[in-house]
Parts: structure tokens; sequence; C-alpha cells
């Protein structure tokens, strides 16, 4: 019995380790930095966004606050956002998941739940695209109000 479950263990293993015969295409992703340093003549897309932090005042306790952040691809090639991720579970962004060609906009909505929070606040949503560089910031600020008990 023993021998058997090496045996499984064994095949498992090397079954795991096996080759991912599937494949996923690099075409949409440039990297114009060489190991000197310099740029590489590429194309690159650009995100440039109207605002990168939106005041939203004074709130109470509990509300949600919703903004959408507008961007336009100001670069020479199509802008993929891979990912949008807020500085902590209260905030939460929704991203564009189709590439958007040069000269057109986008927009990441962001929703700010203020549940459990008081004074002030801000929080920052964090885009990772194909630009360079890969990371831009962009960010929600206000004065949350804890309501008053009696």
């Amino acid at each position: 019995m023993k021998k058997f479950i090496v045996a499984i263990f064994t095949i498992s293993t090397f079954m795991s380790c096996a080759p991912d015969n599937s494949t996923i295409s690099t075409d949409i992703v440039a990297n114009p930095q060489t190991a000197s340093g310099e740029e590489a003549n590429a194309k690159l897309p650009a995100i440039k966004f109207e605002e990168e932090l939106f005041e939203f005042g004074e709130i109470t306790q509990g509300e949600k606050v919703e903004h959408t952040f507008m961007f336009t691809n100001t670069g020479e090639a199509d802008l993929i956002v891979t990912s949008a991720k807020g500085s902590c579970g209260c905030t939460v962004p929704e991203w564009p998941k189709k590439p958007i060609k040069p000269g057109e906009k986008g927009e990441i909505n962001v929703v700010f739940n203020s549940e459990g929070k008081k004074g002030r606040q801000h929080k920052k949503v964090t885009i990772v695209a194909n630009t360079q560089p890969s990371t831009n910031v962009i960010a929600i600020s206000g004065e949350i109000i804890a309501p008053e008990v009696n």
C-alpha cells in the first residue's frame, strides 16, 4: 500500500509540472526599455485623466459616493487597462475591459462606501495598464461626519 501511495504521489507531481501547451499572445504588450536605459522607438499608449482627485466634500457616515474618472488615450497604440484596485475594500473601481484606441475616451467608475468611517478620508485607486510607467493613481477624498448619538 505504501508503494502505491508513493507511486500516485510521484505521478501527480510529474503531471503537475508538465508544460502548459496553451499559448498566450504577447502582441499587445510592448516594453520600450532597453538594458542601457534608453527607450526603443516604440509607439505606446498614454493615459491622461481629466482629473486625478475627486473631492466629495462632507457626507454622513454610511453614505456611498460614486464618481466617474474620465480619461483619454493620448498615445499612439491601444490602451489596455489590466486592473484597478482601491486602497481598501471600501473603494471599488470598475474599468473598461476592452482596448481604448488612440484618441478615444474611457472611464473608471469608483464607488466609496463610508460605512464605519469617520473624519477625513483619502482613498487611492491604482490603475495598471500597458503604459509607461505601468501604474497611475487617482483618488477620492472628503470628510465623513459620524451621526450624533442621543
